[in-house]
């Protein structure tokens, strides 16, 4: 087994694509590994922050017409975008997505999904067999159950991938605090997407913006 371990492990923004497949409301209706909502946040949170370090996003649903489009708070991020409608369950079997990705020249695959033990592991196992470096984010993504996910996430660390949450990659994509243009774009996605740490921002501001009281009588 490879360890994945060095600086140059890390995620890098340029050298990044995210591909988010099957946020539709078909498979979200099954989702039990995680709270429904927490999901969608996580994944509006997730093309955010990609809107924002100019990650290319390649979207992808699987017979849009009956399982539903994917959700607003998705393509809203990326107004006219096409999603490429698949009917292979697996995406990297779809020339059209697999295409849509080689065409931006990233070798940093960030991967997505709905459901993880179904549309994520098929393309995660796949495109790691072919000699990508593949990254899973894993609550931006939701299973039929808690052991579905938990499986599917051991058997695609078995195979190489690597397992980020959404603000892991965020941050990870930062990196430095320095790299002012950035930090404010992530910072106002914080605020709208990472619950408490968001919040807690916007008191900080709040009271550094506050005069402080004059003492009575002075």
């Amino acid at each position: 087994m490879t360890f994945r371990n060095g600086l140059a492990s890390l995620l890098r923004p340029e050298e990044s694509v995210l591909v988010l497949i099957d946020h539709q409301p078909y498979q979200l209706a099954n989702v039990n590994s995680h709270e429904p909502q927490m999901v969608i946040n996580n994944t509006a949170g997730l093309a955010k922050a990609a809107k924002a370090f100019g990650v290319p996003t390649i979207l992808t649903s699987v017979l849009a017409e009956r399982g539903g489009l994917l959700f607003p708070q998705i393509t809203d991020v990326f107004p006219g975008q096409e999603v490429i409608d698949r009917t292979f369950i697996n995406t990297w079997e779809d020339p059209k997505a697999v295409d849509a990705v080689k065409a931006t020249g990233r070798k940093q695959l960030i991967i997505a999904g709905l459901w993880t033990e179904i549309c994520v592991a098929m393309p995660t196992i796949q495109a790691l067999g072919e000699g990508w470096d593949v990254t899973v984010v894993t609550d931006a993504s939701g299973a039929v159950s808690v052991e579905a996910h938990q499986v599917a996430i051991q058997r695609m660390i078995a195979a190489g991938a690597n397992m980020m949450t959404w603000l892991a990659v965020a941050a990870e994509w930062q990196r430095d605090w320095a790299r002012t243009e950035s930090a404010a774009k992530l910072t106002e996605v914080m605020t709208q997407h990472a619950g408490g740490s968001g919040i807690a921002y916007l008191w900080e501001q709040q009271l550094l913006n506050t005069p402080v009281p004059k003492s009575a009588g002075a």
